[in-house]
């Protein structure tokens, strides 16, 4: 395959689409061939001498996109490099836009080949941006593409600078909660990143603290999601769910109450709790894809998490056995457990049958799980009387 070296003797735009379209035609014959490769660089000098930029950018993605499996990714990057150079050449940022989405479209279009190299050719195309808003629309592009292509792990370091980002695309709402979305759903492609893919539902679910119900109601199914992730991640014990309007609002949805009852229970409650939900909700586990043993040895961490925040400095021995329902065996288990989960700090007095609990170092899931109690008895209360890199 020969390598595309644009010269000086013709412009680099009309050598891509002689380049793409000699190549499209190829299988076609000489005869049919040469008259399609006229007309289509005709049309390139056309819109390069009325300087239509965006006619051009088209005629040219349009042209790389049937060659794009079929050529080296060396050529593949030339061609798109010269593509995405034409955005240099438009002053509108409404052209701008057009031209980016244009380009993009495509770049996206096959995510199945060449994926990495089309990642890159996205990342080019947003550095040589100045428009905000079509940064914001390139990086979109390139947030698809990764999850569909399968190249998550070249997109998710760029998350660390999203509050920069933010500040440079000054998006709208409606456009956060897409882009939190968007990387919350390549962050679930890796399931050791479940607790930054929650970070992220929760910032989209965040957004809509001051809407009304049926704005709310939009966020219904992520709202669930959230909930359903946190209880099935084994290793995330904290979340700021329980008081957003997003989430609070499937309390009083008969299809959706049991989801916000089972949030409350691992937030503010023990496992006696939670064993009486699941004796009273058969289907609900294996209807969200949750497995019992998981969420009882959750719920066996935070209660024995909410016993160090309400004993004095020392847990008796009989406290565990019974809030965690083990046997006598399996407590200084369950005990090195929550101290290798860093969910408490304490020794075990084997003599005295006591766990010494250092109160200093419980840290925040106490806190949060005493700031949840008191939200929840409030509560009740009130009811009786929220550049793009790649590596």
């Amino acid at each position: 395959m020969t390598t595309v070296v644009p010269t000086s003797e013709e412009d680099p735009s009309l050598a891509i689409v002689r380049f793409t379209s000699q190549l499209a035609w190829a299988d076609a014959g000489p005869e049919a061939a040469e008259p399609q490769v006229s007309r289509l660089c005709r049309e390139a000098e056309e819109s390069i001498v009325a300087e239509r930029w965006l006619d051009l950018a088209t005629l040219m993605v349009t042209s790389a996109d049937l060659v794009s499996s079929n050529i080296s990714e060396k050529d593949l990057e030339c061609v798109y490099t010269i593509i995405c150079s034409l955005v240099k050449n438009v002053n509108s940022p409404e052209e701008v836009l057009e031209m980016v989405k244009v380009i993009s479209s495509k770049v996206v279009q096959q995510p199945n080949d060449k994926a990495s190299l089309r990642l890159k050719i996205l990342c080019n195309l947003y550095n040589l941006l100045d428009h905000s808003n079509a940064r914001f629309q390139v990086y979109m592009k390139a947030l698809e593409l990764a999850v569909n292509g399968k190249v998550t792990e070249y997109i998710v370091p760029s998350f660390k600078k999203i509050d920069s980002f933010l500040k440079e695309w000054s998006i709208d709402i409606k456009d956060q909660r897409e882009l939190f979305l968007a990387i919350a759903n390549v962050l679930r492609e890796n399931k050791s990143l479940a607790k930054e893919s929650l970070q992220f539902v929760t910032k989209y679910l965040a957004t809509f603290s001051n809407e009304d119900t049926q704005v709310l109601s939009e966020a219904k199914e992520e709202a669930v999601r959230a909930v359903i992730e946190f209880v099935k991640a084994p290793s995330i014990f904290q979340c700021d769910l329980l008081e957003m309007p997003a989430v609070a609002q499937l309390e009083k949805d008969p299809e959706n109450a049991p989801v916000y009852q089972l949030l409350k229970i691992f937030l503010t409650q023990r496992l006696d709790a939670y064993m009486e939900f699941q004796n009273a909700n058969s289907g609900f586990l294996q209807t969200h894809g949750l497995v019992e043993e998981d969420c009882v040895a959750k719920m066996r961490l935070l209660s024995l998490v909410d016993l160090a925040s309400n004993e004095s400095g020392k847990i008796p021995y009989a406290s565990i056995k019974n809030t965690l329902q083990v046997t006598d065996e399996e407590i200084e288990l369950w005990v090195v457990k929550a101290i290798t989960a860093k969910l408490v700090d304490c020794k075990m007095d084997q003599m005295n049958q006591v766990i010494i609990v250092r109160q200093e170092n419980i840290g925040n899931v106490i806190s949060t799980i005493q700031a949840n109690k008191v939200t929840e008895e409030g509560t009740n209360q009130s009811s009786a009387t929220q550049g793009l890199p790649v590596r």
